[in-house]
């Protein structure tokens, strides 16, 4: 048996020894395993984390739901879950064609947006084992993480943090590893991310950019979609075209167009405004990156 299924067996033996199951909310019970095992049965094995997002992360502020950052996420959120309902669509791949695009800032605040839904819960798992920075984002520990628990040195309970009063839970990247590609072709991380779609309603990956690395090609076969992210006045239709091709077409959900400014075309499925507190300061954004990762997302 795999330690996935340990982990819903020891979820499910907390639930019998603690008194009657607890009831799951809508959409987000167990499937898959003997029986049903309800959601809240696993998330009590996890270590709760206050949401201190970094400063500089500009992630969805919650005190400002109405807030034009807060409404194009989840305008974002709403075609997402219209496709849902289409095909099977749980577990979906955030990439960009090069680095500085804004794909981590877009992975985090897609999944703070899915996690303000009430029934359901919304895993991020950061997959980017080169320049991880969903940790700094949130300001968690990087591990225990993904990596240690591929490697056996963690359960899976130990390495998803759920968020307090939210429907969000983290997975950061995990120790670092020297051989991420061959890490990500395991067994396990199949299996893994077979069994997640039963306890969370998504499980959304924050991947490396697709032209510097094979990771995010790979990602993308085992997850169920993905989302490509460019940037305005950064990306190149050239390297849209390599990135495109890179993937498996089929696989491409959308695009979703990062870093234009109030006034200018967007995309089919969202924007951001260049300045978070909506003042122009693109001089400034333009150079910035995020703590830990050189490569990372620009303050878009």
């Amino acid at each position: 048996m795999s330690r996935v299924h340990d982990a819903l067996r020891k979820a499910e033996q907390m639930a019998g020894e603690t008194g009657p199951p607890v009831q799951p909310a809508p959409g987000a019970e167990l499937a898959g395993a003997p029986g049903v095992i309800p959601a809240a049965g696993f998330l009590e094995l996890l270590e709760e984390v206050p949401f201190r997002p970094a400063p500089e992360a500009l992630l969805i502020d919650l005190a400002r739901p109405h807030a034009p950052p807060a409404e194009e996420f989840r305008s974002l959120r709403t075609r997402l879950n219209h496709l849902q309902k289409l095909q099977p669509l749980h577990a979906i791949v955030i990439t960009s064609p090069s680095p500085a695009e804004g794909k981590s800032f877009v992975a985090a605040n897609l999944a703070i947006s899915q996690a303000q839904l009430s029934d359901q819960y919304t895993l991020l798992v950061d997959c980017d084992l080169r320049r991880p920075v969903i940790h700094s984002l949130f300001q968690i520990p990087r591990s225990p993480g993904f990596t240690d628990f591929l490697l056996g040195n963690a359960p899976l309970e130990a390495v998803i943090k759920r968020v307090a009063g939210m429907n969000l839970c983290l997975m950061p990247a995990g120790s670092m590893v020297k051989n991420p590609l061959e890490l990500l072709n395991l067994r396990q991380v199949r299996v893994l991310f077979r069994e997640l779609p039963k306890l969370f309603n998504w499980v959304i990956l924050d991947s490396p950019p697709l032209l510097f690395s094979a990771d995010a090609n790979l990602l993308g076969t085992i997850a169920d979609g993905s989302l490509l992210v460019v940037r305005i006045r950064q990306t190149t239709i050239d390297t849209v075209a390599r990135a495109m091709q890179s993937l498996c077409e089929n696989n491409v959900i959308g695009v979703v167009v990062n870093g234009a400014r109030a006034g200018e075309l967007y995309s089919k499925y969202t924007y951001y405004y260049s300045s978070y507190g909506y003042r122009e300061r693109e001089s400034e954004t333009e150079d910035a990156e995020t703590p830990a990762d050189s490569g990372g997302e620009s303050q878009s």
